[in-house]
């Protein structure tokens, strides 16, 4: 916890302000004087690698909103537009098609950490519960963000994964009917999806205070798991950290070029720059990439209403899994049988992020053929799909909650220095400095 504030104000100008409105008292002590533990690595970074891609998300979409026309007839023109006529138009939109699959990227990573370091356990666990509701937030920005530049891969994607909700019984038609503005894809729906889009991103800046909030009651987790045990244990977080942060959000900026300005098409679908045409239907319609995993669990089951509710599902299970993981032990470091299992996750995540950017006959290379299995052929990607979303939910119901009472974990460290200082330090030569040496 962040304690009672430190802060003094050293002016008359900061007086006044604090005694009426102390937002400085609050900026140093949440961005300045926070102790943070002292143990933090690069995987932390990732929190500001995610606000400083939601601000760039933020600026460029309030550009390209000046300049693009919601309409199914002049949409896919003002984008061409944006491109040719705008001034730096093209490094705005590509900024922010790009930006896009940067921001996931980068939430995904900081889920992984989060996963691994059991970040989502007590008492953090709304802190977690806010994460995943500023992930669904994305979710929905990223796919009405997907539908506006109307070519035909957002169109036909508008028609597909809008039909979905209809799959659902009694609430889904009525749902459909409202996304769609009307009986089908058309002019309301692009016009209701343009709104959503400006609007979100916003509610999800305000998410993120949340979040922050959230963060500040607890404090961080660290890469062992071990609660903060006293001042020694944390160090302030500038510039300690700011620094840290800024070499991370610096290298992660230069990835970030290098699509932006040498391939900034190569995570896009090339039917995308074809107007929409609702008489001609893509030979596949694909989703973004950080959507293919959820758009395979959705394909593995034949039944459409099922795979709703198994897509659905497979994100709803995030927002429970603090009460699914039983282990005492947050950091998978002293987990070693968890650590294997979390591996094999990240594996079958992977393989169903494969699957589905793959058309659901193509065969498995140089696996067996003739053999079948839920009406389909053994070697097909839909039954790779089925393989790797039974594990994913296997691993969130199952192994979890099995393995927190059967595993037994190695011993855990009582502090945070303790790792640290509980080794003699070494000469160069590796033999161990005498106390005067290392004192």
């Amino acid at each position: 916890m962040s304690g009672p504030s430190t802060y003094e104000p050293k002016t008359g100008i900061e007086r006044w302000l604090d005694t009426r409105l102390p937002i400085v008292r609050f900026m140093y002590d949440t961005a300045l004087d926070f102790p943070t533990p002292k143990n933090l690595n690069y995987w932390w970074t990732f929190g500001g690698i995610l606000a400083l891609m939601l601000g760039i998300q933020i600026a460029t979409g309030i550009v390209l909103a000046m300049h693009y026309v919601p309409h199914v007839d002049y949409a896919f023109a003002s984008v061409e537009r944006i491109m040719r006529d705008v001034n730096y138009g093209w490094l705005i939109r590509y900024m922010h098609a790009n930006g896009a699959s940067m921001f996931f990227l980068a939430v995904y990573l900081h889920m992984i950490r989060n996963l691994y370091y059991g970040s989502y356990k007590a008492p953090r666990e709304v802190l977690w519960i806010l994460g995943c509701l500023i992930y669904l937030a994305m979710m929905a920005t990223g796919f009405i963000g997907y539908v506006l530049p109307w070519g035909q891969m957002s169109f036909h994607g508008a028609v597909v994964i809008t039909n979905l909700f209809g799959a659902l019984p009694i609430i889904g038609p009525p749902i459909t009917t409202w996304l769609w503005g009307g009986f089908a894809v058309d002019n309301a729906t692009l016009n209701r999806f343009f709104s959503l889009h400006y609007l979100l991103p916003f509610v999800i800046a305000g998410l993120v205070i949340l979040h922050i909030w959230a963060l500040h009651v607890p404090g961080n987790n660290n890469p062992t798991g071990v609660n903060v045990k006293s001042k020694a244990d944390t160090v302030p977080f500038h510039p300690y950290y700011t620094v840290k942060d800024g070499f991370a959000i610096a290298v992660f900026l230069l990835l970030f070029g290098a699509f932006v300005f040498y391939n900034p098409n190569v995570l896009g679908h090339a039917d995308n720059y074809i107007p929409a045409n609702p008489l001609v239907t893509p030979a596949h319609i694909v989703p973004e990439w950080y959507f293919l995993p959820f758009y395979a669990i959705l394909r593995a089951v034949p039944d459409k209403l099922g795979g709703v509710l198994l897509m659905f599902g497979a994100i709803a299970t995030l927002f429970v899994l603090p009460w699914l993981d039983t282990s005492k032990v947050r950091s998978m470091r002293y987990r070693p049988t968890a650590k294997w299992y979390f591996w094999i996750f990240i594996a079958a995540a992977l393989v169903l992020g494969y699957c589905g950017g793959q058309l659901p006959d193509n065969p498995i290379i140089g696996a067996p053929s003739g053999l079948m299995l839920f009406d389909a052929d053994i070697n097909s990607m839909v039954w790779l799909s089925r393989v790797a979303t039974l594990y994913f939910f296997a691993y969130f119901w199952i192994i979890l909650p099995v393995l927190g009472l059967t595993e037994t974990p190695l011993p855990v460290p009582e502090g945070i220095s303790e790792p640290v200082l509980s080794h003699p330090a070494t000469t160069p030569s590796g033999a161990a400095a005498s106390p005067e040496k290392r004192g």
